[in-house]
C-alpha cells in the first residue's frame, strides 16, 4: 500500500502514522463503520473527484440506515477531502471517508458510543491490475453466497457487510481467480466481492436487480446511463448462473475495477476470451470522463 503523509481525523490532519484508534473503540469488535470509496483522476484538464456528491450522499445514507449521525455536514466532510489530496500532494488517488462507531460502549448496543470520522487518501491504480482492462480476468461462481434480504441491509455501504466479501475474495484467490461472483439466496447472479457484473447475450446488457440485496454501484448506474445513450437494450432482471456460461461477453464495474472485462468464468471461455466490442465501446467512453476529463455528464469535480 502507498503511504501518504496525512490522514484527516475527527476535523485535523494528523500524520500517517499517528492516524490511531483505541482497541476498545466499537467498531474493531462489530463492525460498526460505513464507508466509500472514491476515485480523484488526474485528467488531461486537471485533477477531479469523480461521483463526488453521489458517493457522498451514498456515505450519508449508509449512515443513516446504521443511526450514526455524522457530526459533519456534507460540504464540512467535501473541505475536509480537498484539503487532505491537497495535503498530500495527489493529482489521482484513491479517497476513502470512513465513518465509525467509537469508544463508550462495548456491548451490541452502540449507542453511547462516539461517531467519529476518517479521510485517507493515497495513489491506488487499477484494482484488479492494469493489463486486465484490456485481457480481462478469469472469474469463478463462489460456493459462499451473497447477504439474504432483511438480514444486513446491502444498500449500506458498511464494514461489517464485507466479512462476506472477504469470504467470496479469498476463495477465489486460492483457487487461482482473480475474482468470485456471489449468487444470491435464491441462487440468481448478484455481484462480486466488490463490483456489480454486467453479462452481455445477443446484444442486450443484462445486470442484477438492485432488490437482490446488492449494492447499487455509482459506477454501475453510470454505465446503464452511458449504454442507454448509446441506444443498447439494458434489462435488471435475473440471471440465472448458467447464463454467465453462455454470454457473449461479461464485466465487472465498481470505482475501483472501473470496467473490467471478463475472459473466463468457471473456465468456461466467455466469448473469444477477451474484451468484447460493447465492453470496449462503454470503457472508452468511460475512460474518457475519467482520463481526458471530457465529461458531458458533469460527473467530475475539478479541484
Amino acid at each position: 500500500m502507498n503511504k501518504s503523509e496525512k490522514i484527516w481525523m475527527n476535523g485535523e490532519l494528523v500524520n500517517w502514522h499517528d492516524a490511531k484508534i483505541h482497541i476498545l473503540s466499537h467498531v474493531i469488535h462489530y463492525g460498526s463503520s460505513t464507508f466509500e470509496g472514491i476515485r480523484c483522476y488526474d485528467t488531461d484538464k486537471g485533477s477531479a473527484i469523480l461521483f463526488f456528491d453521489e458517493h457522498i450522499k451514498r456515505l450519508y445514507q449508509s449512515s443513516k440506515i446504521y443511526r450514526m449521525e455524522i457530526p459533519y455536514s456534507e460540504q464540512e466532510l467535501k473541505d475536509a477531502i480537498i484539503a487532505t489530496i491537497k495535503a498530500n500532494g495527489h493529482k489521482a488517488c484513491y479517497i476513502r471517508p470512513l465513518v465509525k462507531r467509537g469508544q463508550g460502549a462495548l456491548g451490541v448496543n452502540p449507542a453511547l458510543a462516539s461517531i467519529e470520522v476518517a479521510i485517507a487518501t493515497w495513489e491506488w491504480g487499477s484494482y484488479l491490475g492494469e493489463e486486465v482492462l484490456e485481457n480481462g480476468v478469469d472469474v469463478c461462481v463462489s460456493s459462499w453466497a451473497r447477504l439474504a434480504p432483511n438480514t444486513l441491509p446491502t444498500w449500506a455501504k458498511a464494514g461489517g457487510n464485507y466479512l462476506n466479501s472477504q469470504l467470496i475474495k479469498m476463495e477465489a484467490l486460492m483457487d487461482n481467480y482473480a475474482e468470485g461472483i456471489g449468487l444470491d439466496v435464491h441462487g440468481y447472479v448478484a455481484e462480486g466481492s466488490g463490483e456489480n457484473i454486467f453479462v452481455i447475450r445477443d446484444g442486450i446488457i443484462y445486470t442484477p436487480m438492485s432488490g437482490q440485496s446488492i449494492l447499487p454501484g455509482i459506477t454501475r448506474n453510470a454505465v446503464i446511463h452511458i449504454a442507454r445513450e448509446l441506444g443498447y437494450e439494458v434489462q435488471e432482471t435475473l440471471i440465472p448462473r448458467e447464463a454467465l456460461y453462455i454470454a457473449d461477453e461479461v464485466f465487472l464495474t465498481g470505482t475501483a475495477a472501473e470496467i473490467t472485462p471478463v475472459r473466463s468464468i468457471d473456465k468456461y471461455a466467455v466469448g473469444d476470451e477477451k474484451r468484447g466490442p460493447i465492453t470496449e465501446l462503454l470503457q472508452s467512453k468511460y475512460l474518457d470522463i475519467v482520463k481526458k476529463g471530457t465529461d458531458p455528464y458533469n460527473w467530475l469535480t475539478f479541484i
